[in-house]
């Protein structure tokens, strides 16, 4: 990695009561890296995925996205900022149709106010068919067109993960948090998902951050990869050195041999 990190995470530690989850965590990732971070259940990383969003309250520690501290920054305003993410546990809404849960991703950057809506002013029309038009192109690049008027709920679980995506893409994010987008997929959806993943990296000149569990799914898809385990960073470094080391092979697979 060169140049100055997209994100920066220094000394991060964690408590929920007497419970240590983050224990003075430190990483970097570089403006369009596919960074992964794996470990066992209970390493951390949700945990982590929460401080970056600001849902968990960080102190002491420190996270720095494009130069700013995210410390004070409060969860509505980090997307603003560039930061989009997906959940382990979907949020989407299940009564709304594709199209729509997508362009609920673009909320943050309307200007439209709710006069104008009420009114539905020329503004309003030209700013919900811009948001529309977006919405429609994303439905598309997630394969998902075809679907754009179902609702959510009827859809097949992998198609639900591609339209949380979709809403995570219409946010114009620079950083995208992928929480266990494999989670519940099968072999072949894992496959394509990998590969759409670089596609959107390149496409939209993204950073990724996921986290999964899936070991050959990063080891293939990333060019870094962070290792927790019971909220420590027990390794970082490509996937080679990764594969590797054995204090990796002891947390995460169980064995060193």
């Amino acid at each position: 990695m060169s140049g100055t990190p997209l994100l920066s995470v220094r000394d991060l530690s964690v408590r929920f009561g007497g419970i240590v989850a983050l224990k003075s965590v430190s990483l970097d990732v570089g403006r369009g890296e596919i960074c992964g971070v794996i470990g066992p259940n209970g390493a951390g990383k949700t945990t982590f995925f929460n401080c970056l969003s600001r849902l968990n309250l960080v102190s002491p520690g420190a996270i720095v996205f494009e130069g700013t501290s995210l410390h004070d920054v409060r969860p509505s305003k980090i997307v603003g900022l560039g930061i989009g993410r997906t959940f382990q546990n979907l949020a989407l809404f299940g009564s709304l149709t594709v199209l729509e849960n997508i362009m609920l991703g673009s909320h943050h950057r309307l200007r439209s106010t709710w006069i104008s809506n009420a009114l539905w002013s020329p503004s309003a029309r030209r700013e919900d068919d811009s948001v529309r038009a977006e919405a429609w192109d994303l439905a598309g690049i997630v394969g998902l067109q075809g679907e754009a008027d179902r609702k959510v709920s009827d859809l097949p679980f992998g198609f639900q993960k591609r339209v949380e995506l979709a809403r995570a893409l219409a946010s114009r994010p620079k950083l995208l948090l992928l929480d266990e987008p494999g989670a519940g997929l099968i072999h072949d959806e894992v496959e394509a998902l990998g590969d759409l993943v670089k596609e959107l990296r390149e496409r939209f000149d993204l950073t990724v951050l996921m986290v999964e569990h899936n070991m050959s799914f990063i080891m293939r898809l990333c060019e870094h990869v962070v290792v927790f385990n019971f909220g420590e960073k027990i390794a970082d470094g490509d996937p080679a050195a990764i594969q590797a080391n054995e204090a990796v092979l002891d947390a995460y697979l169980g064995t060193s041999q």
